[in-house]
């Protein structure tokens, strides 16, 4: 996993690498990227890009897996790392690839030259080895995220590291120059210098012990603890100068382990230094004597810090920017306002509903003295006929006249508007109704057929409703396999005799 061959990079073509774009563009949602979603998002052709496919698992870019229930491709850490120096070579940062010079349990250092021949530093983060794992216990960047590949986590790293870089060497502190950063790779100086675990005579070593000690306490002033200060991650060039690389596990101060990570890289250089130099110092700072100058952790979002943490450390250092406060203000007059307008409205609103209800009651009470009044003044006689057993009353005239007003609306309906009732429709030019005669016949095709024909018919129109089954080309599909893994198990079956024969 830690080789790199970049003898292909100058043979790959642009269709190539759009190719992988596609397969890492698809990664973020699948798991295995299929062939016919690699063509859609490379546009490019079908035969074309299952030709490139192959070349590029030839060459292992990529790696085709048979799941159990579908196939695909995936993204190796070899294409991951052509795709970025790709990309970095695009922008003249990188000219040439070298040798490499170092191997960490979550990195690769080689050396590369710049555009104009001047030595660079490239480190290629590879989180997902066997001994680094838990990355879940031992980082938090990736907040809580349930389900990542390697190759992600890799990029946030890179992300994070050269985040810390740029922070830290703006304020001074002993670290290689940060240049530029791709996905999961990180370009920086090289440090003309030799690791400390590797030294093993220095002229004073009080003296680098107490530069240490400094060094980290000022880390801790600024914001942010080291968490992994020890042998391996300290430079040290010819005129005994320490200079500190590996940042992506750095902490806040803030943070709920901050005391234990910052114990722990006191303790660390004041075991090495004891067992490599047999120096010994009683001095050593404590948690309790960091004193808070900077909030480095806020402005690069460390871990351990959550943003009304950044508000309160940037207000208590006095780094608030005048159209914070301004915005700070505005929000706080916005709600006094806003609870000011909800105060009147509820006022308004009352005084209104009061003012309704009484309106209301006196409109009531001068209706009811009305009707009252004129109760009073008025008698209505009794004109309802008295009810008598003598027999059915005789009609009168009116009620004829009007049987037979609705006996001609009924006939006008029936000529000129025939669909208001059920009654039969009457031509205009005859008097007689129009009879339609009906003549039954009988089927010769047998009940069977037809319904025969029936279902064949429902079968076919529920057979073209459905999506055709996409099937990656050139390799054998998951159900295929299958299939034929069942029509062996069962030749072997029956050849070797038992329940089948």
């Amino acid at each position: 996993m830690g080789k790199l061959n970049v003898t292909m990079l100058r043979y790959l073509t642009r269709e190539d690498f759009r190719v992988l774009t596609a397969v890492e563009m698809g990664m973020k949602n699948h798991e295995l990227v299929p062939g016919s979603l690699i063509a859609s998002i490379a546009s490019l052709r079908h035969g074309g890009v299952h030709k490139m496919l192959r070349e590029l698992c030839k060459h292992r870019l990529l790696s085709y897996e048979r799941g159990p229930r579908y196939d695909g491709y995936r993204l190796t850490n070899a294409g991951y790392d052509y795709l970025a120096l790709k990309t970095l070579t695009s922008r003249d940062v990188i000219g040439s690839f070298g040798n490499q010079i170092g191997t960490g349990k979550e990195s690769n250092i080689y050396v590369v030259g710049g555009p104009g021949g001047d030595q660079r530093c490239l480190k290629l983060h590879r989180l997902g080895r066997t001994c680094f794992r838990k990355v879940r216990e031992k980082r938090d960047y990736h907040k809580g995220r349930k389900s990542m590949s390697w190759l992600y986590l890799s990029r946030i790293s890179a992300t994070k590291e050269f985040a810390y870089m740029k922070a830290l060497k703006n304020r001074g502190f002993p670290v290689p120059t940060p240049i530029d950063f791709n996905r999961h790779c990180v370009i920086m100086d090289l440090v003309d210098g030799y690791p400390l675990q590797n030294v093993n005579d220095v002229e004073d070593p009080a003296e680098l012990y107490d530069k240490l000690m400094n060094l980290l306490l000022k880390f801790a002033n600024h914001g942010v603890i080291h968490g992994d200060y020890n042998e391996f991650n300290i430079m040290i060039d010819d005129k005994c100068q320490p200079i500190i690389i590996d940042f992506p596990q750095m902490v806040s101060t803030a943070h709920v382990d901050a005391q234990f990570y910052f114990d722990r890289d006191v303790t660390c250089i004041r075991d090495f230094f004891k067992r490599r130099f047999n120096y010994e110092s009683e001095l050593a700072p404590c948690f309790q004597d960091i004193f808070r100058i900077d909030a480095l952790d806020a402005e690069v979002a460390a871990s351990g810090v959550t943003k009304q943490m950044e508000k309160d450390i940037m207000a208590e250092l006095g780094m608030l920017s005048d159209e914070d406060e301004d915005e700070e203000s505005g929000e706080e007059e916005d709600e006094i306002l806003e609870h000011n307008v909800e105060e009147e409205e509820d006022v308004l609103e009352d005084i209104t509903d009061e003012a309704a209800i009484e309106e209301l009651r006196k409109e009531v009470e001068a209706a009811v003295n009305f009707v009252e009044s004129k109760q009073s003044d008025l008698e209505i006689p009794n004109l309802a006929p008295e009810k008598t057993n003598l027999g059915p009353e005789p009609e009168s005239e009116g009620e004829e006249d009007e049987d037979d007003q609705i006996e001609d609306l009924k006939d006008f309906n029936s000529r000129f508007k025939p669909f208001r009732d059920g009654q039969p429709r009457v031509r205009q030019d005859s008097d007689t109704f129009s009879v339609r005669s009906v003549s039954t016949t009988s089927s010769t095709i047998a009940p069977e057929v037809i319904k025969a024909r029936v279902r064949a018919s429902l079968e076919k129109r529920g057979k073209s409703g459905q999506a055709r089954r996409q099937v990656a080309r050139g390799e054998a599909s998951a159900k295929t396999r299958s299939q034929r893994d069942n029509k062996q198990n069962i030749k072997q079956s029956t050849q070797g005799g038992g329940i089948w024969e």
